[in-house]
């Protein structure tokens, strides 16, 4: 097992919402006390001229803390896409992705169709135990029907204090009537490692998102899959398909589980915190066993972080398309009350010190997600890749990196 130790960074979050997943963005949270700057006199009254129009002769009536967070809300979001304000409901939400722990009834959900349909009970979670199946669709929580079209209010709904109760109707295939659960609500703890030994023997792992515990959950996936192949790995298939980033730290880990040395990742921003080098430790948990790694427009922020590391170091063979070009970094920065404003702090760069911002990265091998359900083409394609294992070249740029780093 590596030691991991990030010295003078702050914890950042790397991360887009999430569609089809239980979670919101991950993130981490980094408080940072910041001195006061006065405004201009001039920007100020401008700004006080507006709030007195809108209180004064909007036609509905505006209740001022409303306005003022409206305000906030639409200065930070004019700034990029993905710096936003966050109100305590908001900022609880991301504190929960961050440690991969809250309190509901454990279920992965996605929108298929316009119904919210469940992907995959937890393992162990109280919906496994009330009896929930991959494939039901819930159609209504505590008698109030759900609406298919947000995700957000049905995991929202599904979430409460530990001990409570809450009923799920669901639809299931094969029977004609609804069925009705009663889940006792309990700790979970988000599940964003899978991993399994396909009919071929092939080792296949699955990385949804990154979270705290996501380091840990790869070295006991891993571990698993020697168990049950009764032997070191031969090679490894990663997938990182529609994973929208999460926290830094973990993709950082993630991708140095594989690397011997070199940089992993770096960032530049205008602050000291926001600019750093992350270096990969010693050992490679696959001893240099032949590695591929599933990406699509999906692959985001930390998710790219971790194909551009194992790319540009010649350390995995990237099979798919074309990832989603994230390259930003953004800290949680906590208010009072219990609000807090993600911002835009650092651009990252990969080891070849190539930003991704808007371009993403290409695959080596560019294989479209294939249309006959139940096939899955990019999968099929990195096993024949695995099989022949082919190991690429390192970048161009990165042998110049590596000198610099003596």
């Amino acid at each position: 097992m590596k030691p991991w130790v990030l010295r003078g960074v702050l914890a950042v979050v790397l991360g887009v919402a999430l569609g089809a997943v239980i979670s919101l963005a991950p993130t981490v949270l980094a408080e940072r006390r910041v001195a006061p700057q006065p405004l201009p006199w001039e920007d100020a009254r401008l700004l006080a001229e507006v709030i007195e129009r809108v209180k004064i002769e909007y036609v509905d009536r505006v209740d001022d803390h409303e306005l003022i967070e409206a305000a906030i809300r639409g200065m930070i979001a004019d700034l990029d896409p993905h710096s936003a304000f966050l109100d305590p409901a908001e900022y609880r939400d991301v504190r929960i992705n961050t440690t991969g722990k809250y309190s509901g009834v454990g279920v992965e959900i996605g929108v298929a169709d316009g119904r919210i349909v469940v992907i995959a009970p937890m393992d162990g979670s109280p919906a496994a135990r009330a009896g929930v199946l991959a494939g039901d669709v819930i159609v209504s929580i505590d008698g109030t029907p759900v609406d298919g079209s947000d995700l957000d209010d049905a995991v929202h709904r599904m979430r409460g204090i530990a001990g409570s109760r809450v009923e799920l109707g669901l639809e299931r295939a094969g029977l004609e009537q609804p069925l009705w659960l009663t889940v006792r609500r309990s700790q979970v703890e988000l599940q964003s490692v899978r991993a399994e030994l396909l009919a071929g023997g092939e080792a296949y792992l699955r990385i949804s998102h990154f979270t705290d515990t996501t380091p840990r959950d790869l070295k006991l996936a891993l571990a698993d899959l020697e168990r049950q192949a009764g032997r070191a790995l031969p090679g490894l298939v990663m997938d990182l398909r529609n994973n929208p980033g999460g926290v830094l730290e973990a993709a950082v880990a993630v991708a140095d589980e594989f690397l011997d040395r070199g940089l992993i990742v770096a960032a530049e921003g205008r602050t000291a915190e926001a600019r750093f080098r992350l270096m990969a430790t010693p050992g490679d948990r696959l001893a240099g066993a032949p590695l591929t790694l599933l990406v699509n427009g999906g692959s985001a922020s930390a998710a790219e972080i971790v194909a551009g590391a194992l790319k540009d170091h010649g350390r995995a063979v990237l099979v798919g398309e074309r990832t989603f070009g994230k390259g930003s970094v953004q800290t949680i920065m906590p208010l009072s009350d219990g609000r807090a404003i993600k911002l835009t702090t650092s651009r990252y760069y990969t080891p070849a010190g190539l930003s991704i911002q808007s371009a993403g990265i290409q695959p080596h091998e560019r294989v479209a997600a294939g249309a006959t359900p139940g096939e899955d083409a990019q999968l099929t394609a990195a096993l024949a890749v695995l099989k022949a294992a082919h190991r690429p070249s390192p970048g161009a740029n990165v042998a110049s990196i590596r000198q610099s780093e003596r």
